[in-house]
């Protein structure tokens, strides 16, 4: 099967949703998320917020094994009035924009992202910048950075 067909793993079936929920429980739900059209990050995406008020979605084929130049474009042209925004996307891109965003904040979720940047995460970053178009490399606050396997395993049976 072509890998932009291929289905999110049982283990991003899991984590999905417990990510969705950490979100929320922290108050973090994004005003726009710009997520991939492979399938695995739509059903990501639906997962995640299911249980949640759905945020505004775009579905961008460009994110799909884009560059870090090209996911910084596509940052960049995010809508102005757009306070929180979420990207759905792949690696290696992701990881590598991440890195290259990152200018402060947490060390250990900088090491952390540096070392393996696996399904599902969150890397939360904030920026000082006049709007998304003004997002620049190492103009990035990060806030934290957290993968399914640092959260409470969940209880048996349970999805969330």
């Amino acid at each position: 099967m072509p890998d932009f067909d291929r289905p999110l793993a049982p283990r991003g079936e899991e984590a999905a949703p417990r990510m969705g929920a950490f979100l929320a429980g922290r108050g973090l739900v994004p005003d726009l998320i710009l997520c991939s059209t492979a399938r695995r990050t739509r059903e990501t995406h639906d997962l995640a917020f299911a249980a949640l008020p759905r945020p505004e979605t775009q579905f961008l084929d460009a994110i799909y094994h884009a560059t870090v130049p090209a996911l910084l474009a596509i940052i960049r042209a995010a809508p102005a009035d757009t306070r929180h925004l979420m990207l759905i996307g792949h690696n290696p891109g992701l990881q590598a924009l991440a890195l290259k965003l990152i200018g402060g904040g947490d060390p250990d979720g900088r090491r952390e992202i540096a070392h393996k940047f696996p399904s599902a995460a969150i890397a939360a970053m904030s920026f000082d910048a006049a709007g998304w178009s003004a997002v620049q490399p190492g103009g990035g606050h990060l806030l934290f950075f957290m993968a399914p396997r640092q959260l409470p395993a969940p209880l048996s049976g349970s999805r969330s």
